[in-house]
């Protein structure tokens, strides 16, 4: 071969060798960043071209698909449906055309579209047999009537608010309500003038109410006198009281540390001195004021952190970290240790610290999702109950219930009581804007323990309604009937 020949053999031989090392960098490398490009249509294309499996609730779909409309450059087959979708979009979030997904919808995206690694088997013998590709379900934990109930009070209560349930042996989220909500169907397809149009209208910015916020796992509040709760178990787990029925060191009236300020209890209301049990039922904050200031930050702050404070929580669904925070003054520990000052948490926390309370101390992590499978009902992953924490011994836990029972048997909390059921529950009027100067946040956290001992429910309540009358609003006459409701509906599932 002559000189110049084989010039050209060795340029046309690179050539073949660059394409082919480009190939393989696009078809090895680059794969996941191109599938996932929000620019890549054919990804949009492939995700809706056949039905999406559903999330279920006590063995029920709660979405569906169906086929979108032929008109304009629609190109995507099947839009999203929903069942009752302000009630549950809490939990399922939405699957839209033209917005995303998120919550559920998004995290088990590829179950649901039938594209998960984990159904390969099942992809592999549907091309053989050429069948559809079909998505699979999400298995949610939810107790539909339970739901039901939640949202229903939320509702005739009008206002904003949440509710969390849950199963305290196992963790499990039993109802995850909040008011006001949406109905993601209405946005699921890609229309700018249907699609689009309902979308803004969900907005903050154009929806002051904020009906896509998650208040049940992504809205802080001050949890108030709920939190007298933890700082109870903070007292009992080091020793500083060891009985329901032992006198705590608490004058009246009592003054903050470093302060000239003293801490005013509600009404005219017997705390000086009282007992453990009295304090909680009467919801004294010079007694829990001067036992966060008196067991210090850093106590109470790890007390907190056991029952799940200044952690995110992945149910999947992420919600919010809960604060208590670090490096504050004893004045400023008295605070927070009746709920105020910096102190924060969702619904989902309150929760669990009723919830750890009920299961004699073991904090179980929350999760809504029992389990994923295939088209053909075949389990592809199981959810197995998770210990989180021991923010109480079983005897200190013991101590509590009997404190958090007299709350609803003679305290603030009567309005939880269920004929035949032990309830515990403590109430909650939390502080809201500047100087207390709107209306304040009314929360209730309960649980009921059954004739056998078991516990199948612990529930928290909170509910925002700024066109109430500010004296009427209290956590035992608000969001306590609600509580109780939830728990009634779990109960009666159950038989």
């Amino acid at each position: 071969m002559n000189k110049p020949l084989r010039r050209i053999a060795i340029f046309c031989g690179l050539l073949v060798l660059a394409l082919l090392l480009r190939d393989n960098w696009l078809q090895y490398v680059k794969t996941d960043a191109l599938k996932n490009d929000p620019k890549n249509r054919r990804v949009t294309i492939a995700r809706y071209a056949t039905p999406r499996g559903d999330i279920i609730v006590d063995g029920e779909p709660v979405t569906g698909s169906t086929e979108s409309s032929k008109s304009g450059l629609n190109d995507l087959k099947y839009k999203r449906t929903y069942k009752d979708g302000p009630m549950w979009a809490p939990v399922t979030g939405y699957a839209s055309q033209a917005f995303g997904a998120t919550q559920l919808e998004s995290i088990d995206d590829g179950i649901l579209t039938g594209n998960d690694d984990r159904l390969f088997f099942r992809k592999t013998l549907d091309m053989v047999t050429g069948k559809e590709q079909q998505g699979g379900d999400v298995v949610t934990t939810l107790n539909s009537a339970a739901q039901k109930a939640a949202w229903n009070g939320l509702k005739s209560r009008g206002g904003k608010g949440a509710v969390v349930a849950l199963e305290p042996s196992t963790g499990k989220i039993l109802a995850l309500a909040s008011y006001p909500s949406y109905d993601p169907s209405s946005f699921a397809g890609n229309s700018s003038k249907i699609d689009g149009a309902a979308w803004n209208k969900l907005q903050k910015k154009n929806n002051p109410a904020d009906p896509m916020l998650n208040r049940a796992l992504r809205e802080t509040y001050p949890p108030g006198s709920t939190f007298k709760v933890v700082t109870a178990a903070a007292a009992l787990e080091n020793g500083k009281y060891t009985s329901a029925d032992q006198k705590t060191e608490s004058p009246l009236p009592w003054t903050m540390p470093g302060t000239t300020t003293q801490l005013k209890n509600e009404g005219n209301i017997p705390c000086e001195n009282a007992t453990m049990r009295a304090a909680l039922q009467y919801s004294c904050n010079t007694v829990f004021g001067k036992i966060g200031a008196d067991l210090g930050n850093d106590k109470m702050l790890a007390e907190a952190k056991k029952f799940g404070f200044d952690s995110e929580q992945f149910t999947p669904v992420r919600s919010n970290a809960s604060v208590f925070s670090d490096n504050m003054n004893p004045s400023q520990t008295a605070l927070s240790s009746i709920g105020q000052y910096n102190t924060a948490a969702t619904p989902l926390q309150m929760a669990m610290v009723a919830s750890a309370v009920a299961n004699d101390g073991k904090l179980m992590k929350p999760y809504m999702v029992d389990e994923l499978r295939s088209s053909n009902l075949d389990p592809v992953a199981k959810t197995d109950p998770e210990e989180l924490s021991r923010p109480l011994s079983p005897s200190n836990a013991q101590i509590l219930q009997q404190m958090m029972q007299t709350v609803v048997e003679k305290g603030t909390g009567t309005n939880a009581r269920i004929n035949g059921v032990t309830v515990g529950g403590k109430t909650g009027t939390a502080q809201h804007g500047v100087a207390n100067s709107a209306n304040p946040y009314a929360w209730f956290i309960s649980y009921a323990k059954m004739p056998d001992g078991s516990s199948p429910v612990a529930v928290a309540v909170v509910i925002e309604d700024e066109h109430a009358n500010r004296d009427d609003i209290s956590g035992g006459g608000l969001a306590a009937p609600i509580a109780k409701n939830v728990m009634e509906a779990v109960i009666k599932s159950k038989k």
